[in-house]
């Protein structure tokens, strides 16, 4: 009865490592902040805050919003969003064939097929009473012609 249990024991823990993605990625990524200019005082809607430039560790699965602002200068606010990592499903697709239903379970809700974008978040910061920067849309090619130029129309001659 002991090898039984034993066997049990190495089973689990054997289970318990299937989930790839949680290994190879973790549950966590680095996130930066940028400004220009630099120095800008920065809130997460998870409480947390630094001032940029700042380097950040976060959980791949939360969503938040990102206020910057700096004296003189207009505030900003930015949605980072978190996004099935490219490969992702078929990551999970396979580890649920391959590592088994822990596995899958695990990456699939942990967040470590996930990703936070934009990542890294950048903003060029805008003075107070100035506009922001427009971006002019692409102005419409005039048509080209295939048509030669007419030619000048003849006088009658006496």
């Amino acid at each position: 009865m002991n090898i039984y249990l034993r066997l049990g024991a190495a089973l689990a823990a054997v289970s318990s490592l299937s989930a790839c993605a949680t290994i190879t990625r973790g549950t966590q990524q680095k996130f930066e902040i940028k400004t220009v200019p630099p120095g800008a005082d920065v809130t997460l809607s998870t409480g947390m805050t630094c001032k940029t430039p700042c380097r950040l560790k976060l959980r791949r699965k939360e969503e938040f919003n990102v206020h910057i602002e700096m004296a003189g200068y207009q505030p900003v606010d930015v949605q980072v969003e978190s996004k099935m990592h490219a490969g992702g499903g078929a990551a999970l697709a396979g580890n649920v064939l391959i590592g088994g239903l822990v596995g899958g379970v695990l990456d699939g809700t942990n967040g470590s097929l996930r990703d936070l974008k934009p990542n890294p978040v950048e903003v060029t910061l805008v003075p107070i009473g100035a506009e922001p920067a427009a971006v002019a849309p692409a102005e419409a090619a005039a048509p080209a012609t295939t048509e030669a130029p007419a030619a000048p129309a003849a006088t009658p001659q006496d």
